[in-house]
């Protein structure tokens, strides 16, 4: 006899809102206001703590910031979802998204979805490679309604990579659930290989188009037929 689904595990790009959002729009505005940001906000307790982080990373050495900018830059450019990255990446959108210079949308039928899922007790959460703050902005301030509290919580790389199965056994001990019972939702099959690995269900999201998976393919939330 299957598990029965307890949990929706949810990615946001690509899945809940577009993926040329981030693309387009968000990587190039950090990548433009890093250095700046970073400058001017050196005294701040998460930006002194993500610049000691990328240090480690790089066996411990003491970056200035114009040295910790080059090497952000890079990390960006080559697509490294390192912690620190990801956490100054969110204090910029935020900085952004208060001065109002930001808008997008989710996908129009995300929000029924969360609200039916949640109203059958599915428990939901988010886990992206962008920080807590990044994806509580995301969701914020692309939904017309308030979203975030029908999520039970958000993880992010401070619990580990998204392409490592051990990530995912951890969530499923977080949730104190069976690995069966929880459902991974993305767009990426190497996130749901490693979900796969770990004994989690999968589902690939395709809202560009059929795709050839070894998971489930579904073109969007609602054609899942889950929490009905």
């Amino acid at each position: 006899m299957s598990e029965p689904l307890r949990a929706v595990l949810i990615d946001l790009e690509g899945v809940m809102l577009p993926m040329a959002f981030m693309t387009e729009t968000l990587i190039p505005l950090s990548a433009r206001r890093l250095g700046s940001y970073i400058v001017e906000h050196a005294e701040d307790e998460e930006v002194e703590e993500a610049l000691e982080e990328t240090g480690r990373l790089m066996g411990g050495y003491e970056l200035d910031p114009t040295q910790a900018e080059s090497l952000l830059l890079r990390w960006m450019k080559q697509g490294r979802k390192a912690t620190p990255l990801k956490i100054l990446q969110g204090l910029v959108w935020q900085e952004s998204y208060e001065a109002g210079s930001l808008s997008c949308a989710l996908y129009p039928d995300v929000a029924d979805c969360l609200k039916s899922w949640a109203g059958a007790g599915l428990r939901l959460f988010i886990y992206s490679s962008n920080s807590e703050l990044a994806q509580k902005l995301l969701l914020s301030r692309a939904a017309s309604e308030e979203l975030t509290s029908v999520f039970e919580g958000f993880f992010d790389t401070t619990l580990g990579q998204k392409i490592e199965p051990g990530s995912y056994r951890d969530i499923g001990e977080r949730l104190a659930l069976p690995a069966a019972s929880i459902l991974v939702l993305s767009e990426s099959d190497e996130e749901l290989d490693a979900a796969a690995t770990a004994g989690l269900a999968t589902a690939r999201i395709a809202r560009d188009g059929a795709v050839e998976s070894p998971h489930r393919v579904c073109p969007d939330l609602a054609s899942l037929n889950i929490g009905q």
